[in-house]
């Protein structure tokens, strides 16, 4: 199959703006999330089922490092599915891509487990989009101590979060897309959150903020998960 590879404007960014609605359980479970956690996945179908989300996320899953697109490629399946689950049953607000998410467009519960399984397995973009301050500025050491103050528990020292508790990886996401999620977090806006982690964060400063995402952006991935090199094009999309 062949898709058209093209990047949106940053400007689509404004549509992802979310209502201050009453939060939902973090994680109800049933449904379909747990039907398609339980079903044996098959990335051969979720190849041609990703066709429908590389447009936006492109064919490598990489994303965009201006943050309007998360990398997917890597991601844990299970914090997939609860994602896509959530957006399906509106418990998560995500305008553009819900008519996309939707059982007409890519399926039902087994389509979810078939399409994040072919995602989970592409290799990461080696050159994710990071945050400015490297080693040499006083904020990445800020941020290095926030993070062990606030995030290792549940995402662990190296970012990988957690894939039975649905603690998304974070190591090799997208700067700009982890300070706009941490925002909306930590200011109520993200329905679907963790109220732990909201509780957390919640007087977290706009500097903190950035510290702590900044020195996330920079936590390595493995080797042996990253692309050969940025200009690595997915095979499956030529």
């Amino acid at each position: 199959m062949k898709t058209t590879r093209f990047k949106l404007s940053t400007v689509t960014a404004a549509l992802f703006a979310l209502a201050c609605t009453p939060a939902f359980a973090w994680n109800e479970g049933g449904g379909e999330q747990d039907e398609a956690l339980h079903l044996t996945p098959d990335p051969e179908n979720g190849k041609d089922i990703y066709e429908v989300c590389s447009a936006c996320h492109l064919p490598e899953g990489w994303g965009m490092d201006d943050g309007t697109f998360p990398q997917l490629a890597g991601q844990h399946r299970g914090v997939m599915i609860k994602q896509l689950a959530d957006i399906r049953a509106k418990n998560r607000d995500n305008p553009t891509m819900y008519p996309f998410a939707l059982p007409e467009s890519i399926g039902d519960a087994q389509a979810l487990a078939d399409v994040v399984a072919y995602i989970e397995k592409l290799p990461m973009n080696p050159e994710w989009g990071k945050g400015p301050y490297n080693q040499l500025f006083p904020q990445y050491a800020k941020g290095e101590q926030l993070y062990k103050d606030n995030c290792v528990k549940c995402h662990g020292d190296t970012g990988m979060g957690d894939i039975d508790k649905f603690y998304p990886r974070i190591n090799g996401q997208h700067y700009n897309y982890m300070l706009r999620q941490f925002e909306w977090i930590r200011d109520g806006k993200r329905r679907n959150a963790n109220p732990e982690m909201v509780e957390q964060i919640k007087n977290f400063s706009e500097d903190d903020m950035i510290a702590v995402i900044n020195y996330v952006s920079y936590i390595p991935v493995p080797p042996d998960q990253l692309a050969p090199s940025k200009d690595w094009l997915n095979p499956d999309f030529k």
